[in-house]
């Protein structure tokens, strides 16, 4: 499962280059933002509600979305992921993956939600060093 990967610079090129699926980089997300994987109902299906959102989740997180949004696939909750990275931890991408940004014709909202993910993600590594 993607949650259990660590925070490293292959994982994030991997997320950049296309090379996990919008739902394993959707899910190191949602780990890290509290929401928990919810077990299987008796008969074998998932629950109404796969990973709603738990007692670590921010309670901005929790009030806009009370189970885990899809990032790659939805516009608002990838802004409001965007306005949750402190300011002086924007430029990471840049400064520690050296990542130059995606061609013009490569410039579609799934790539560039994914590098927003890969700058939270980074943010958050960041974060949990100082801790």
């Amino acid at each position: 499962m993607a949650a259990d990967l660590t925070i490293n610079d292959e994982i994030l090129w991997q997320i950049l280059d296309d090379q996990l699926s919008d739902r394993q980089v959707c899910e190191l997300i949602w780990k890290r933002l509290g929401y928990q994987p919810s077990n299987l109902n008796f008969d074998g299906h998932s629950p109404e509600n796969p990973w709603p959102a738990g007692p670590l989740t921010p309670a901005q997180w929790r009030e806009a979305y009370p189970s885990a949004p899809d990032f790659i696939a939805n516009r608002p909750p990838v802004v409001m992921l965007t306005r949750s990275i402190p300011a002086d931890l924007k430029q990471l991408l840049k400064d520690e993956l050296g990542f130059k940004g995606y061609r013009i014709g490569e410039l579609q909202p799934r790539l560039t939600r994914r590098a927003t993910a890969v700058s939270w993600l980074l943010a958050w590594r960041r974060q949990q060093m100082s801790v």
